[in-house]
């Protein structure tokens, strides 16, 4: 009696195993987030970039503050707009932690339709992709149009798809922002 007992609790600890780390493959998925997340990070340098008005950031604009960065063309079409716009909505919905958040927008090729883009983020910092952004261009790797975070330490993290939904990036910032205790 005394070993049919000690069988009924320990033998569901022991297809738990089994399952677990057996060659059942039912191991739980170890990403939660839904951006492409970069590994290993990539450290970005304290660069001085050219603002698309006039003058120059800081040479640690990148740090201290989480970062959405996007490139994409100065000439801003409609799908320049659409990613613009979610990431400002992005950025609003954060509510309380929004303020912990910029976004910068790298614009390539014919720079830059400012009217448009100080009129409808007044919070948005523009910088023109020149030989100063090289550095930061070479380490964005994916296709144009995408999205990119950036964690307070200036290291970029995480890739968005130019077709990713804006709500993946929102539920990974809320979740970065909430777990993170720095920016």
């Amino acid at each position: 009696m005394l070993l049919f007992l000690a069988a009924l609790f320990l033998a569901p600890l022991a297809i738990s195993f089994v399952m677990y780390y057996g060659h059942a493959g039912l191991q739980p998925v170890k990403r939660v987030n839904r951006g492409e997340l970069l590994e290993p990070v990539r450290p970005l340098p304290p660069m001085s970039l050219t603002l698309a008005g006039a003058g120059r950031t800081p040479p640690d604009f990148l740090r201290h503050r989480w970062t959405v960065l996007f490139v994409g063309e100065g000439d801003c079409d409609a799908r320049c707009r659409s990613a613009l716009y979610d990431t400002r909505q992005v950025r609003l919905a954060l509510d309380r932690d929004m303020e912990r958040l910029q976004r910068v927008f790298v614009a390539t090729g014919n720079c830059c339709a400012l009217e448009l883009l100080k009129r409808d983020h007044p919070d948005l910092l523009v910088i023109r992709a020149d030989a100063a952004a090289a550095p930061l261009l070479a380490q964005l790797q994916a296709a144009p149009g995408s999205v990119y975070v950036i964690d307070p330490l200036s290291n970029l993290i995480m890739s968005y798809a130019p077709v990713a939904p804006a709500k993946d990036l929102l539920e990974d910032l809320k979740r970065l922002l909430k777990l993170s205790q720095i920016g």
